[in-house]
């Protein structure tokens, strides 16, 4: 609770340094078509939740009897990604040279889970959702408060599925920091979190993944609800504009969320329905778990379908007010 609060206080003060820095720099993101903000923000005020969470994720990996390879490999692979996002946020970098960071940290993620004698399985699904996952809080980092606040809400929702440990301490930091980020970006946004920022937080919950204590392939489907409105908004914008043939690397307004917002939605009641929605599906995670394999898989896939079912809805929607407007 100590090391919590120390956290929080530490990412407040960061924070508040982190906006006096950009403002100095001129790193601001300015209003425009492919932008959800109406006012020139300054960002980058993700790297106060990484200067607090990665020296505690290494003291972490090395306070116990004996070292954690999960941890320790995590640790440098937030690095890295914190690092090409700190960069990016400073002078806009190639996609394809992000991506080969973002893989090479993946792989040093699911390098510690096999060294920690974890199933190969496991340690490729962790590859794949470091990769995917790092993308995706950058995909969905658009309106005030979403990104942090989501993480907070799943970090909460992994301690009550039974993270412990590593884990548990890695989950609670994470989200103490978030928090002391979070007055700064919610519910009027005066600095945002930026690449670096947006990244880690997703290779955060990668993290937690892999440190969660998932048995079988059937039993990890438990831990992918809590994440799953991000998820399926960012698949879904992403094959939907795979499928029309654009440039889906850049920057753009298509989700779900941003939607929303245009439709009028004010920021603060956006990231409030996103968050109902993962606090719903933590509920039904915790529900699911201990059951059986059946009825897990049954669960996680009509809870997706459900998803996948309100997003294609509202996306219909939209595109018909959007004709008639």
């Amino acid at each position: 609770m100590a090391l919590c609060a120390a956290a929080f206080l530490a990412a407040v003060a960061l924070t508040a340094l982190a906006r006096r820095y950009a403002l100095s720099r001129q790193l601001v993101d300015a209003p425009g078509e492919r932008r959800s903000h109406t006012v020139a923000t300054p960002r980058g005020g993700g790297i106060a939740i990484v200067a607090v969470v990665l020296p505690l994720m290494i003291w972490s990996g090395c306070a116990g009897a004996r070292l954690s390879p999960v941890v320790l490999f995590g640790a440098c692979g937030l690095a890295l990604v914190a690092a090409i996002g700190w960069i990016d946020d400073h002078r806009p970098l190639s996609p394809w040279g992000r991506l080969a960071i973002h893989i090479f940290a993946a792989a040093l993620l699911a390098c510690g889970v096999a060294w920690a004698g974890q199933p190969l399985w496991w340690a490729i699904v962790v590859f794949a959702l470091a990769l995917g996952l790092v993308n995706v809080w950058n995909f969905m980092d658009g309106i005030n408060g979403l990104a942090a606040s989501q993480l907070i809400l799943v970090a909460m929702g992994f301690l009550l599925l039974g993270m412990h440990g590593e884990g548990a301490f890695l989950a609670c930091v994470a989200a103490a920091a978030c928090a002391g980020f979070l007055p700064f970006n919610f519910p009027r946004g005066r600095i945002f979190l930026g690449d670096v920022g947006s990244g880690a937080l997703g290779y955060l919950v990668a993290c937690l993944i892999a440190l969660s204590p998932a048995t079988d392939p059937v039993g990890g489907l438990v831990w992918l609800l809590p994440i799953s409105p991000f998820l399926i908004d960012a698949t879904l914008t992403l094959l939907s504009r795979i499928i029309r043939g654009e440039r889906w690397w850049t920057p753009h307004v298509q989700h779900m969320y941003q939607r929303c917002v245009q439709a009028g939605h004010a920021h603060a009641v956006v990231t409030g329905g996103y968050a109902a929605w993962t606090l719903s599906s933590t509920l039904v995670a915790i529900w699911m778990a201990g059951a059986t394999h059946p009825v897990i898989i049954g669960a996680f896939a009509t809870w997706y379908l459900l998803g996948v079912t309100i997003w294609l809805t509202f996306r219909i929607r939209h595109a018909r007010r959007m004709r008639v407007s």
